[in-house]
């Protein structure tokens, strides 16, 4: 696997040695608590062989290394990014790098680079960038978050810039990025939504209900029409009501639908938490970062498309307004706090994490869990949950060095 561009120093030099060595000397990870999709192995075994998992190698013909005492589980997969390390999706490609290296650093090996309302002539060509990386392997895919949302319920995108999802124009974005959309969220109750969620289903892309002033039965027409994403739940959207119980309540009633959420301690109560996965269960959640530039990065003014935000103790809002304004959360951390704070099984925050979300990009052949076959993607984290290493297609990104 090339490094990507921008890498520098010793870690880069190392990591290319590796891969040339994984290549023909197959690597064995012993000891350590693997999370697989049948459950837990306390003292699991993994091996890699080149970029890939490999079934288990035959005694004395591989490197065995002692994970012992940590938890193995697969690279972490974000449905929904706009960025980190002080840079955006929104920006050049030198920009675009560097923030995807800020997340896999945090273990977010599969990345889904998101956008954020802008002129559509500036997310046009900024598709056309975002699509060049993702035919590099780069990137997953794009997600096109506005400009087709309510200004009811805009959150941190700039109302003048904001229209109705009409069809023509949301299929002007979805072919700017030569087949690498993969989501689009939409108040689907505007003018245009619901032909725009079919149109979308018809061309494999996702229709995301998020940013939404929806009642309760504009959401299940939209579901019905093909709509199969809540765009980080609870936010941005009608709270639940006993006679008014809105978007909420159809998005995680319904079977098709899966939930995002922000698990950083800032968008979402615990109890809002619970009860998702409660009602919606584990195999229909996926934990994202809704991150922004300051991810991974500190305190600080940045900027999210054409609006200025203030980082202050790592919330991130508007300065004008003071809505927050995305997230500076990474998976890591995300996975930490669901299984220390909200004491969710490790086996539920793996799903969200990475299994549910591969498969809702249509990437479960690849990523998202342990198996033979599957991309050698891979987090290592110490028995507190701390992240020590990370391995991306055979190529240890954060070295444990364990060996």
């Amino acid at each position: 696997m090339a490094t990507l561009p921008g890498a520098r120093g010793a870690t880069a030099r190392g990591s290319a040695v590796r891969a040339r060595d994984a290549t023909t000397h197959p690597q064995v990870l012993a000891g350590a608590r693997v999370v697989l999709p049948t459950g837990t192995v306390p003292d699991g075994r993994v091996t890699v062989d080149g970029t890939r998992i490999a079934p288990d190698a035959p005694p004395g013909t591989a490197h065995v290394v002692d994970v012992k005492g940590h938890w193995l589980v697969p690279g972490f997969v974000d449905l929904h990014n706009h960025g980190g390390g002080g840079a955006s999706f929104s920006g050049t490609a030198d920009e675009v790098h560097r923030a995807i290296r800020t997340h896999r650093r945090h273990g977010t090996t599969t990345l889904v680079a998101s956008t954020v309302t802008d002129d559509m002539d500036v997310l046009v060509r900024q598709a056309g960038l975002l699509s060049e990386l993702a035919e590099q392997g780069d990137l997953a895919g794009i997600h096109f978050e506005g400009p087709f949302i309510s200004p009811c319920r805009k959150g941190a995108h700039a109302e003048g810039l904001l229209r109705d999802p009409d069809p023509a124009q949301v299929r002007k974005l979805i072919d700017a990025a030569r087949g690498r959309a993969k989501m689009v969220t939409l108040a689907t109750e505007l003018p245009g939504g619901i032909d725009s969620v079919r149109m979308l289903a018809e061309h494999g892309v996702i229709a995301a209900v998020g940013h939404t002033d929806a009642t309760y039965e504009q959401t299940v027409a939209a579901i019905k029409a093909g709509a199969t994403v809540a765009t980080h739940l609870f936010n941005a959207m009608p709270p639940l009501g006993h006679r008014a119980p809105g978007p909420i309540a159809a998005l995680l009633e319904d079977e098709r639908v899966t939930v995002e959420l922000i698990n950083d301690g800032v968008h979402l109560h615990p109890a809002a938490l619970e009860l998702a996965f409660h009602r919606a269960g584990a195999g229909r959640v996926a934990f994202i970062t809704d991150a922004m530039d300051a991810a991974g990065t500190g305190d600080g003014r940045y900027m999210l498309g054409p609006l200025e935000v203030e980082v202050s103790e790592g919330v991130a809002r508007l300065v004008e307004g003071g809505s927050i304004a995305g997230s500076t959360l990474t998976l890591d951390r995300a996975f930490k706090r669901a299984v220390t704070v909200d004491r969710l099984p490790v086996e539920d925050v793996v799903a969200a994490l990475s299994a549910n979300p591969a498969r809702l990009l249509g990437m479960a052949d690849r990523v998202g869990s342990l198996e033979p076959g599957k991309d050698a993607d891979l987090v290592l984290l110490d028995e507190n949950f701390d992240l020590k290493g990370v391995m991306r297609q055979g190529v240890w990104v954060v070295d444990p060095g364990l060996g």
